[in-house]
């Protein structure tokens, strides 16, 4: 049985992860610091269900403590390594720069350096769709320049990307880096906006609706995003020793690291997701028109073309597929009737 290591795992993708990794017969170590940037009764029902779990083991630790990884990496050596957390959300890293340095630079370089000493197959780890900042060109793809973030979460996952680059150069680690976009679906992060959007309309409170809803995004389904993830654990990138910055693919390189989007492909309007989550919900939304906030951007929409040439799938859920399971859920954790 094959071990892999799962960091954030009781984060939303990280827990949705661990569970198929399991299903599909890897031996799962999930580590997780349960911070309190969101409900953490959110957090325990999630690792509650992964403790359930036979191939799942669990332990409290922050990706900040260098000394606690190596260890943990040194005790188990794993085959390996998704690495999923990182202090997440746009919006936060204006108010709280610093958590976003200590957690998503410091953390991955802890985890690279880990990787270093005590090889593993393939780490992958999390990016995301916000490194295109600024871009107009749609859709976003891996072969674009993304040298232009508009918040400090986008330039950390950005600075991720540079710095699996030099570990993959200098250390023959196998890297990949995964640019999700707008993930949704059950035991969604509270922050989001479908959550935020839900909690209001069954309180009967209004919600707000930035850039007059105008907005797009490649909304995508959390089952997709893992399905994705789980398919390329088995594809390591490959030193391409032909590779040159005239004619290489930005996405790819002379050390073996690679880059994909995990998108639906399928931009949705702002206003339309909140009429789906209107219809699931059965009740309508007071909603307050509101400008663009800083950091936001207008549009997402993911090339996915080199995943499913590697792995032969692409996301193909359905936004009001996606939003009716999410309302289930929803309705049954907060007990709606």
């Amino acid at each position: 049985m094959q071990k892999i290591l799962v960091t954030g795992a009781v984060g939303f993708i990280g827990f949705h992860l661990s569970k198929l990794l399991c299903k599909q017969g890897f031996e799962v170590v999930g580590i997780d610091n349960i911070n309190d940037y969101y409900d953490t009764a959110l957090k325990q029902g999630r690792l509650d269900i992964l403790l359930e779990i036979e191939q799942f083991r669990f332990v409290k630790m922050d990706v900040t403590d260098d000394v606690a990884i190596n260890t943990l990496f040194m005790e188990e050596g794993f085959d390996y390594v998704v690495h999923l957390a990182a202090q997440a959300g746009v919006r936060y890293s204006i108010e709280n720069p610093k958590a976003y340095i200590d957690s998503n630079i410091v953390g991955f370089i802890n985890v690279l350096e880990a990787c270093r000493h005590y090889p593993v197959k393939h780490l992958l780890y999390a990016s995301s769709s916000s490194v295109y900042g600024g871009n107009q060109k749609t859709p976003f793809s891996t072969e674009d320049s993304v040298d232009h973030p508009v918040s400090l979460y986008a330039a950390t996952k950005k600075s991720n990307e540079l710095m699996a680059h030099t570990y993959s150069h200098l250390y023959n680690i196998p890297t990949t880096g995964l640019r999700f976009f707008t993930v949704y679906g059950p035991w969604g992060r509270p922050d989001m906006a479908y959550f935020l959007f839900a909690k209001a309309i069954v309180n009967g409170e209004a919600i707000k609706v930035f850039n007059q809803g105008k907005m797009e995004r490649d909304f995508t389904y959390v089952d997709d995003i893992v399905e994705g993830i789980s398919k390329l654990l088995e594809h390591p990138p490959h030193k391409n020793k032909k590779w040159s910055e005239t004619d290489g693919k930005v996405s790819e390189s002379f050390a073996p690291y690679k880059i994909y989007n995990i998108g639906n492909n399928q931009p949705v309007k702002l206003e339309y997701f909140i009429k789906v989550i209107e219809n699931a919900l059965g009740t309508k939304a007071e909603k307050v028109y509101m400008d663009m906030q800083p950091g936001d951007v207008y549009k997402t929409f993911a090339d996915v073309s080199d995943l499913s040439e590697t792995i032969g799938f692409k996301p193909q859920t359905t936004i009001e597929e996606g939003i009716n399971n999410f309302v289930q859920w929803f309705k049954e954790f907060y007990k709606i009737q």
